[in-house]
């Protein structure tokens, strides 16, 4: 370990973005937000789009916030983001067109087209990536199907963190982590799974040199150094640059009878393995395997996360009741607990509308208690989300032959005492809640490790540990939980 310097992590997620300052004292961290703000996607007619020269803007924006604070120029700056979501560039290496978010609707029956080509078992067996009709292979697939105009013009496809790595460095890399969200990424070979995506039509000549967390693509362009207010260079540093990677990678204490949830639009519920698990019962049990930060893998359970509350939270909105999260937990708390059930995973409730009436309408379908009231429908979201953690807990244990004693929630969640407590009670298991701002925790360690002012991540883990603070919730044994969970199981949509 060596002395104190200052990185730039620019954390990107899909519904918030944050340039955070990550100091580094020879000891421990600290973070401190340079700039925030607000992000998702933007409808335009039937489709949605990322604006991504707006996130740019406000990538430099953060730059220069650094830059009033400081006189030298930081150590490093890395992106993480979300996965899956792409930007094309042209021979010229300038954008083509918006990039596409992983909401808009082309894609609906883009897995059952596709698989009458190649059998999901065979992509499974070779991506070990969980079939969902957001990702990268079934996007680009429809671009195909469709003759779409931008696959003419294109020379390369970088993904999202990717892209924004490009608009600093100019350097064209896909880095690991990333990638493996993709379904189009063979993780056994460490290559693209170039034969299968030929025999789905998909033009592999777009794909970049996969890169591995911890590279220096290559100091920030002069352009941007200027615009910023930088007279001195420094380096862009491939991070995890998928978020949930560098999230598990700043976890503390994280050891084989731990799982992990990143908490927050999405909830991701893992385990780090070896290898990945590309059996038939991983296939049917619809977990993914992911990239680590180290190289290890992700065995884990993407679960529609706080996105439902957070659409309800802007229906309400709408409608002229203006609450924030700590109101809708003080009324959660009130409502009667266990009413009515949903599995977040259903399609019923993967709406861009009018969410508290998607749940209501879930509800009455399957024969249960309507929720009427913010809270009831509040409650509902939380025990419903923790029920699910619960069966992917149940999944992870049978697939690794792992007894789990311990779940860590880091992100946005972490800091929702009454989902954090749920969890616990639901899954019988102490949560450990914290850090949540795991994500730019782990892109700093990891401009550290690849700078030499840390030796590997588990040295990096330490050092976070001694940086943060985190909180506990013991379970509540209740046989309600139990008969709560075998509704749900009838209920469960995979």
């Amino acid at each position: 370990m060596s002395s104190k310097c200052q990185f730039v992590a620019a954390d990107l997620g899909a519904s918030t973005g944050r340039i955070m300052l990550g100091q580094w004292d020879g000891e421990r961290f600290s973070l401190q937000k340079l700039h925030r703000f607000a992000n998702g996607g933007v409808s335009v007619g039937t489709n949605l789009y990322w604006d991504a020269l707006g996130i740019s803007s406000h990538l430099q924006e953060g730059l220069q916030k650094y830059r009033a604070l400081f006189q030298n120029s930081p150590s490093g700056i890395g992106v993480d983001a979300w996965g899956v979501d792409f930007g094309l560039l042209d021979q010229h290496g300038r954008l083509i067109g918006n990039p596409r978010h992983y909401r808009d609707t082309r894609t609906n029956c883009a897995p059952e087209s596709l698989f009458k080509v190649v059998p999901e078992s065979e992509v499974f067996a070779e991506t070990g990536t969980q079939t969902m009709e957001i990702n990268t292979l079934f996007q680009f697939y429809c671009m195909v199907q469709e003759n779409d105009p931008h696959l003419k013009l294109a020379e390369t496809l970088l993904l999202m963190p990717d892209l924004f790595n490009y608009f600093l460095s100019g350097e064209k890399a896909v880095e690991y982590t990333e990638a493996t969200t993709t379904q189009m990424y063979s993780q056994s070979r460490r290559a693209w799974a170039r034969e299968l995506l030929n025999r789905c039509s998909v033009p592999v000549h777009l794909l970049p040199e996969v890169v591995f967390p911890g590279t220096i693509l290559s100091d920030v362009q002069p352009e941007v150094l200027r615009n910023c207010g930088f007279g001195k260079a420094f380096p862009v540093i491939a991070v995890a640059s998928h978020d949930t990677a560098s999230a598990v990678a700043a976890i503390p204490n994280m050891d084989v009878e731990s799982a992990f949830i990143s908490s927050g639009t999405w909830s991701l519920m893992g385990v780090e393995v070896s290898e990945p698990n590309t059996s038939s019962e991983a296939l049917r049990l619809r977990f993914t395997n992911e990239g680590g930060a180290d190289g290890k893998n992700l065995l884990l359970k993407n679960i529609t996360g706080l996105w439902i509350l957070q659409e309800c939270l802007q229906q309400w909105k709408t409608q002229g009741a203006d609450h924030d999260w700590n109101d809708i937990v003080q009324v959660a708390g009130k409502a009667k607990a266990l009413q009515s059930i949903f599995d977040p995973n259903d399609k019923r409730l993967h709406v861009q509308s009018d969410m508290p009436r998607a749940i209501q309408g879930y509800c009455r379908s399957t024969r249960q208690p309507v929720p009427e009231t913010m809270g009831e429908i509040a409650r509902c979201a939380f025990e419903s989300l923790s029920l699910k953690c619960r069966s992917a807990l149940e999944s992870l244990e049978s697939l690794t032959g792992r007894t789990l004693k311990t779940i860590r929630v880091v992100g946005g969640g972490s800091l929702n005492t009454f989902l954090c407590q749920t969890i616990a009670d639901t899954c019988n298991r102490p949560v450990v809640a914290g850090p949540v701002e795991a994500s730019a925790l782990g892109n700093v360690m990891l401009q550290a490790i690849a700078t030499g002012h840390l030796s590997d991540i588990q040295s990096g883990r330490a050092a976070i540990a001694a940086s943060v603070q985190c909180v506990s919730y013991h379970p509540r044994p209740s046989g309600a939980w139990d008969e709560a969970y075998a509704r749900f199981k009838l209920l469960e949509a995979d």
